[in-house]
C-alpha cells in the first residue's frame, strides 16, 4: 500500500513550493496595473504554475507508478506461478526482463527508484524520466486553472476586510474545497497519464501509443465510468494536502518571499 511513498515525500515539497510561487509570481505580474485580479488573470497565473510544477511532477509519478507496478506484478506471478519441474526450474526461476531492469531479477529481490532511475536514465536519457509528459501537463495545468481562482475567491469570503487576511481555519477549508473539486474535474486526465506512465504490463493488460489512444480505448473498453476511477480517493488526499499547503503559505511565507525576491527589487 506505502509503494512509491517514499518518491511522494523527497519531491512533493519542491513541486508545491514551485506550483504556489509560481502562481504567486505570475498574479503579482498581472496586477501592475493596480486595477487587481480578475478570474481571467486567476486563470492564467494557475496555468503557468501548472505548466512550472510539471518539472519535478512528472519524474515524481514516473518513479511512483513503476515501483507500484512492480509490487503489483510481482504480486501477481506470485499468485499465479506454474508448477514447474526442477529440470524447468533454471529457466523459470527469474521474473520477465523489465524496462528498468539491466537483467533478470530473482522473484524475491526489490527494486528501488533509485535503480529505477538510474536504469530509465542509462537507457532512455533524462528523457526517460519524462515520458508522459504532455499527459501530465494535460492533467496538472487544467487543475491549476480550476484550483486557483476557485481557492482565492473562496478564502476572499472568509476576510473581515480587505486589508485582513482571512482565518487560517477558513483558508484551510478553502483549500480542501478548491483541491478536491479540481481533483475530481481533472481525474480523467489522471487516469490517461497513469495508463501511459505504466511501462510495465500484465499478459492481458493493454498498451497505448498516446493520450488519444489511450483516451479512445479507455473509453471503448471500460466505458465512460473509467475515467473516474479513483477520483474518491484522489479528493480524500487532495483536500487535506492543499488545505495545509495554503494554510502554511498563506501565514506570510509567500508574501515575505516576494517582497526581497529579485523581480520585486528590480520592478521597483
Amino acid at each position: 500500500m506505502f509503494l512509491g511513498a517514499a518518491v511522494n515525500l523527497t519531491l512533493v515539497t519542491p513541486e508545491k513550493a514551485i506550483k504556489l510561487a509560481a502562481n504567486d509570481f505570475f498574479r503579482h505580474h498581472l496586477t501592475k496595473d493596480g486595477k487587481g485580479v480578475n478570474v481571467f488573470k486567476e486563470m492564467l497565473a494557475g496555468c503557468g504554475a501548472g505548466t512550472c510544477q510539471v518539472i519535478i511532477t512528472t519524474p515524481m509519478e514516473m518513479l511512483k507508478i513503476q515501483l507500484q507496478d512492480a509490487g503489483r506484478l510481482a504480486a501477481q506471478q506470485s499468485t499465479k506461478a506454474p508448477i514447474v519441474t526442477s529440470a524447468k526450474l533454471a529457466t523459470t526461476s527469474a521474473v520477465p526482463r523489465r524496462a528498468y531492469n539491466v537483467g533478470p531479477v530473482p522473484l524475491n529481490g526489490k527494486v528501488s527508484a533509485t535503480q529505477i532511475a538510474q536504469e530509465l536514465l542509462r537507457t532512455q536519457g533524462v528523457w526517460g524520466l519524462y515520458r508522459g509528459l504532455g499527459a501530465t501537463v494535460l492533467r496538472d495545468v487544467p487543475f491549476s486553472v480550476v484550483y486557483f481562482p476557485l481557492f482565492a475567491n473562496i478564502n476572499k469570503l472568509g476576510k473581515p476586510s480587505e486589508d485582513e487576511s482571512a482565518p487560517f481555519y477558513h483558508s484551510f477549508l478553502a483549500g480542501c474545497i478548491a483541491g478536491s473539486t479540481a481533483a475530481v474535474a481533472v481525474n480523467p486526465c489522471d487516469v490517461i497519464k497513469t495508463r501511459l506512465q505504466s511501462l510495465n504490463r500484465g499478459a492481458h493488460e493493454e498498451s497505448y501509443s498516446g493520450i488519444v489512444d489511450c483516451a479512445r480505448k479507455v473509453l471503448r473498453k471500460e466505458g465512460p465510468s473509467a475515467f473516474l476511477k479513483g477520483a474518491g480517493c484522489r479528493a480524500l488526499v487532495m483536500a487535506p494536502l492543499f488545505g495545509i499547503v495554503q494554510v502554511v503559505y498563506f501565514v506570510g511565507v509567500g508574501e515575505h518571499v516576494l517582497s526581497y525576491s529579485p523581480y520585486n527589487v528590480i520592478s521597483s
